[in-house]
């Protein structure tokens, strides 16, 4: 125990119950339910990243490569502050613009290392194109993408903070870029990473202001994608405060929306309704009803969004939907090792991937599948 307290005691403080409690301790019960990990870490005191994060498996060098760009990357976001001066000339913002553009790609396909590797370089060289001369607009606006796929890729890498400090920076470009949209997208990037650490009063409070920020723009480009993933934002964060029936309506209010946009792939978000059942996937299986988790995969097609970063989740929460219903192991086990396929670095960073292998492993000695759950077990150095 983190802090020398009886079962019952931390148990009851994470309003679960002692026997909960034990079998998490045991390893009889995957701990990959996001919120009751938000739970837990309230309990004692201390962020859900210290309770979920894992060691990367020592094999996978592209994740541990990633890992050790994180502390380049956090040292980028100190230094561009919009109010301080430059330390380099800048480059052409046209030649930028393309560096954008493949770091972008890159992390669209969870690949994280080689997006972590460039992001450093990049922010400082685009905080110098928007200190002033008449590509200081296009260079604030990169500047805001920029730190939003930062904040994504550290978010995803286990490091909540950092991912909050990139949303923050994103925030000060989007501001001075004087842009009603790009101010919302910062937002979504800050209340993700208040929910990453746990904070979804937080979360709640920054997506919804933001959403009535954006109610009159609308009708511009951006506004009404960016709204709808707001509200999602809304509806995971409400779960995440045990409000199921605001966690539903917001949901049904962005599936509203997305009925109105169709599937696009504005701002690299891709809403749309494929995204929107992805979302509530995975607030399903953590807000305690896999059967419907599974029931809406049935009616979902990963593959109408081209981007690795969202199917991933949907097969990841998936398996974890599976994996907590009665005979559905084998589902389980499928679509784990498909996320696994598709991006492989995601995966071995994941924690709830992780937990997930745990208890089906635990589940599987009598049964068959065991050799590829070992398999996936030695790739991701699970105990």
């Amino acid at each position: 125990m983190l802090r020398g307290w009886s079962v019952r005691l931390a148990a009851s403080r994470a309003g679960i119950s002692h026997a909960t409690w034990s079998r998490i301790e045991r390893g009889r019960q995957a701990a990959d339910n996001r919120f009751m990990l938000a739970d837990i870490a309230m309990a004692l005191e201390c962020s859900p990243a210290d309770l979920a994060g894992a060691p990367v498996p020592a094999a996978d060098r592209a994740a541990m490569a990633a890992q050790a760009c994180v502390y380049r990357i956090r040292q980028a976001l100190v230094d561009v502050d919009l109010s301080e001066p430059a330390v380099r000339s800048a480059p052409p913002v046209a030649d930028l613009a393309r560096t954008v553009a493949l770091v972008d790609t890159l992390r669209q396909s969870c690949d994280y290392a080689g997006a972590a590797r460039m992001v450093p370089d990049l922010l400082r060289d685009l905080h110098a194109a928007s200190r002033g001369g008449p590509d200081r607009r296009a260079g604030l606006r990169l500047l805001c993408e920029v730190a939003f796929i930062a904040s994504s890729v550290v978010r995803n890498l286990g490091h909540p903070a950092e991912a909050w400090l990139a949303a923050e920076r994103c925030r000060d470009a989007a501001q001075a870029a004087d842009d009603a949209v790009l101010v919302g997208y910062a937002a979504y990037a800050r209340a993700s990473a208040a929910s990453a650490c746990g904070s979804f009063h937080r979360a709640l409070a920054v997506a919804g202001k933001a959403v009535d920020d954006l109610e009159p723009h609308l009708a511009a480009r951006g506004g009404m994608e960016m709204t709808g993933s707001l509200l999602l934002v809304r509806a995971y964060a409400s779960r995440g405060l045990k409000r199921l029936d605001d966690s539903r309506s917001w949901a049904g209010q962005a599936a509203d929306l997305a009925g109105r946009t169709g599937e696009t792939s504005t701002m690299g978000l891709y809403f749309g309704p494929t995204n929107v059942n992805i979302w509530r996937i995975g607030i399903e299986v953590d807000g305690g009803d896999p059967g419907q988790a599974v029931h809406i995969a049935a009616t979902t097609n990963p593959a109408t969004i081209p981007a690795g970063f969202r199917q991933v989740f949907y097969y990841a929460d998936t398996a974890r939907a599976y994996a907590r219903l009665r005979g559905r192991d084998q589902e389980a086990i499928r679509y784990l090792l498909t996320a696994e396929r598709l991006a492989p670095q995601h995966i071995h960073t994941s924690p709830h991937a992780r937990e997930t292998t745990r208890a089906l492993l635990e589940r599987s000695r009598r049964q068959a599948g065991g050799a590829q759950l070992r398999g996936l077990r030695e790739r991701m150095r699970v105990d």
